[in-house]
């Protein structure tokens, strides 16, 4: 499962920032593809990107001053969100895919989590309330036009993918590097320390696209199930999750990004996916 995990996530890396030119040159793809949305973080700047971020177009959106709702946006995010929840953090992210592999980084002591878990892990909806939906419609300049905030300020991934390899390739860029680029670099810095010892900090505590995805988990068609009659409770679902869920008690939390580590190694096969389309893992768990 992990190694078929890991090849998905960097075939879906390839295909959604496999523009090479962009790199070389340090210049954005504005292609016909960038009208739609990827279902991961991918950033509209990164000079790889084919797609555009669904976070990035949600804020575009809510800062114009023409245009305040996206029939488009909100519908991709709630069709990705019911089908696949947050399937799509743990297999299709390509800054999950980065996670992954730093979290990977050996002769580091590893932590299940941060202390304040408890309440650091609604930091991410304090984020999507805050940073993407609420400053981007009421933060507006003289003629009412408001700002990527959560873009702008706090993504990781954007400084990452699209930050740096642009004021790298671009001598006018770096000349114009300011506060605000010696911020986002600090962030990403930490987090990137971070995810050496904690398994994908920035998706459990940060992240407001897994915070959307995460409320569909319980609904999505593909979800998790316990078969209460070969559950025994015995704690080794829970000992393989690296965000540490009690998978018994929540197969389909908000917080589970589906790697399915806890179907690998559930010693009685009481875990199950669920979905519509295969009957006979109905059946199996009925």
């Amino acid at each position: 499962m992990g190694k078929l995990r890991h090849a998905v996530q960097i075939a879906f890396t390839a295909l959604t920032n496999g523009y090479a030119y962009g790199f070389i040159k340090g210049k954005i793809f504005t292609g016909p593809t960038k009208n739609f949305c990827v279902p991961g973080l991918n950033c509209y700047s990164c000079p790889g990107a084919l797609g555009a971020c669904p976070i990035g177009s949600l804020q575009a959106v809510l800062g114009d001053r023409n245009y305040k709702f996206s029939f488009y946006v909100i519908g991709f995010l709630i069709f990705v969100g019911a089908v696949f929840g947050r399937f799509v953090c743990g297999w299709l992210c390509p800054f999950g895919l980065i996670q992954d592999l730093l979290y990977k980084i050996p002769f580091v002591k590893k932590l299940k989590k941060l202390p304040g878990d408890k309440w650091l892990k609604y930091l991410k909806y304090v984020i999507l309330a805050g940073f993407v939906i609420i400053l981007p419609l009421f933060a507006v300049d003289i003629i009412g036009q408001g700002s990527p905030w959560f873009c702008k300020y706090i993504c990781p991934s954007g400084t990452l993918t699209a930050g740096i390899p642009l004021v790298a390739a671009n001598t006018p860029l770096q000349a114009a590097v300011g506060w605000l680029f010696t911020w986002k670099v600090f962030l990403l810095v930490v987090l990137v320390l971070l995810s050496v010892a904690v398994y994908r900090p920035f998706c459990h505590y940060i992240c407001p696209l897994g915070a959307i995805y995460g409320l569909f988990n319980p609904i999505a068609f593909y979800r998790y199930q316990v078969d209460e009659n070969k559950c025994t409770k015995c704690g080794a679902c829970q000992k393989a999750c690296k965000l540490d869920i009690k998978t018994w008690e929540q197969p389909n939390s908000t917080e589970c990004i589906r790697c399915g580590d806890c179907l690998k190694k559930c010693p009685h096969g009481a875990l199950k996916r669920q979905t519509p389309f295969r009957k006979d893992e109905k059946k199996e768990i009925a």
